[in-house]
């Protein structure tokens, strides 16, 4: 049956979209978008198949050409490599359709079929992170889906996005090389690169000074791969400079990636029995997290270009997911864990409706956004439920994330983080409260003329609509996401 082999299929497909929509640039650029979204959406079929079978049935296991582990590469997905691979390839579809008519105004007509032939590149690369069991097949993922970040930032007609995406490419190799040296000593230890057998393997290396080496190499690699502050200093300039499609690309598959790889290596590699009995590391996650909360929420008040206020705002978010990785209990996790899907749709959404104030007035700072709800209703309506859901107001997903987060500090005894929660959430309030103030309560100069509002299409609309609903239909079905998350969590802490 093909079903078999769906885990390869899922990131063999949109290389084969790749390169048949490079040829098919050729004749007629317009091809390119069709195919991507095509691909894009059997591989969210595929998935959403993938996660049937995993409830269904367990762990699925793919041993690539017919070689088993550990001599072979092994794909394995379980229910959390399953529910973040949904949701990367959700958002991947809606970036993908958002993209059709938003790039036209923001790349070079003749740079179409390259985009689209980098954008299915950065989604094999992103799949093939969350679904192979292989730790070096995992950095070369990872550096496929980098490769194809750095281009897609640099892609726009800015020149300060050429800027961006240099340095998003040297953080991104100063965190590739941190990574592939923490691969090299547990390979020179374990003579293994199969993660279930290093996890077997490493109790008996805890003392090893390897194995503390390689810990520290991959702990560096993924903080900047996720930017925790304040190794963050990448992300604003490329969030801010690129294509409005590929912020909203990047800041919800993307950096989704580098929790997913931090969450595998910390649990399912090196294990609760390391990281929380042997090394107890995780209460310094929690208070780096914290700082990174209030520092990512402090810094997006001050700033005044849209795009960027949202790129500082997801260095705090960023923060709330580790903050639940750090406290490392059951409820605590949960909430971590929900988060990833809370903030993809969140900030994805958000990312969109600046991409759509920029496309239908050509505005990006918060200072012009005077009478902007009287001119683009719908566009400051979607804005305005996606920022209730990030400051954390009930019935939004926002809120459940930060319950979880909280109800886990009181359990852990860190009343500390519920207060950073709590402080967080005012300072959300703060700098979302500035949007909707020129946007609801303030009436444009009379003496400025009148900027041309175009109409925004359909396929802009659309994915921003279906984003702004999630972010209110998960609070209500929050049952849904959380029967595949606790067992995740259970299962991650071992008990612990």
């Amino acid at each position: 049956m093909i079903s078999a082999h769906f885990p390869v299929l899922v990131v063999v497909l949109p290389l084969i979209a790749a390169f048949t929509a490079f040829l098919a640039g050729w004749a007629d650029r317009r091809y390119c978008y069709p195919i991507a979204a095509a691909a894009i959406a059997v591989q969210l079929a595929i998935s959403l198949d993938i996660l049937r079978e995993v409830l269904a049935g367990g762990t699925v296991r793919y041993f690539l050409g017919n070689w088993p582990p550990p001599w072979g590469i092994e794909y394995v997905i379980d229910r959390l490599n399953a529910y973040v691979l949904v949701i990367l390839l959700l958002l991947s579809l809606l970036c993908c359709i958002y993209s059709k008519r938003s790039i036209g105004r923001e790349i070079d007509p003749e740079k179409t079929v390259g985009f689209y032939v980098v954008f299915l590149l950065l989604v094999a690369g992103v799949c093939g992170i969350a679904v192979t069991g292989d730790i070096f097949n995992l950095y070369v993922f990872l550096e496929i889906s980098s490769i194809a970040a750095y281009t897609l930032v640099a892609s726009g007609r800015r020149r300060k996005g050429l800027l961006a995406g240099f340095n998003y490419l040297i953080m991104g190799s100063v965190s590739a090389g941190f990574i592939l040296l923490g691969i090299g000593h547990l390979y020179v230890a374990t003579g293994t690169l199969n993660m279930a057998d290093l996890a077997r393997l490493l109790p008996a290396l805890y003392d090893s000074t390897i194995i503390h080496t390689a810990f520290v190499f991959f702990i560096v690699g993924l903080s900047i791969k996720t930017a925790i502050f304040p190794l963050h200093i990448w992300l604003p300039d490329a969030y801010t400079q690129a294509p409005s499609a590929v912020s909203a690309l990047i800041s919800t598959v993307v950096s989704k990636m580098g929790v997913y790889a931090t969450i595998r290596i910390l649990f399912s590699v090196f294990t609760v029995g390391f990281i929380v009995d042997y090394l107890p590391i995780m209460e310094i996650f929690a208070w780096v997290a914290a700082f990174a909360i209030i520092a990512g929420s402090v810094l997006a008040i001050a700033q005044y270009d849209m795009k960027r206020m949202l790129a500082y705002s997801s260095v705090s978010q960023m923060g709330y997911i580790m903050l639940g990785i750090g406290i490392a209990n059951s409820i605590a996790m949960t909430g971590g864990i929900l988060h990833i899907l809370n903030h993809a749709l969140m900030k994805g959404c958000l990312f969109m409706v600046a991409g759509a104030i920029i496309y239908q007035t050509g505005l990006q700072n918060i200072d012009d956004f005077k009478g902007l709800a009287e001119r683009t209703p719908c566009t400051c309506a979607i804005f305005f439920i996606a920022a209730l859901s990030m400051i954390g107001i009930p019935p939004t997903v926002g809120f459940m994330s930060k319950w979880y987060l909280a109800l886990g500090a009181v359990e852990a005894g860190q009343w500390i983080f519920v207060a950073v929660i709590l402080a967080s959430s005012l300072l959300n309030a703060v700098y979302f409260w500035r949007v909707f103030e020129y946007a609801y309560f303030r009436h444009a100069d009379a003496d400025l003329p009148a900027r041309e509002k175009r109409e925004l299409p359909a396929t802009m609309l659309a994915p921003m609509i279906v984003l702004a609903a999630g972010c209110v239909l998960f609070f209500f079905f929050v049952s849904i996401p959380l029967a595949i998350i606790e067992p995740v969590v259970a299962a991650l802490l071992g008990g612990a």
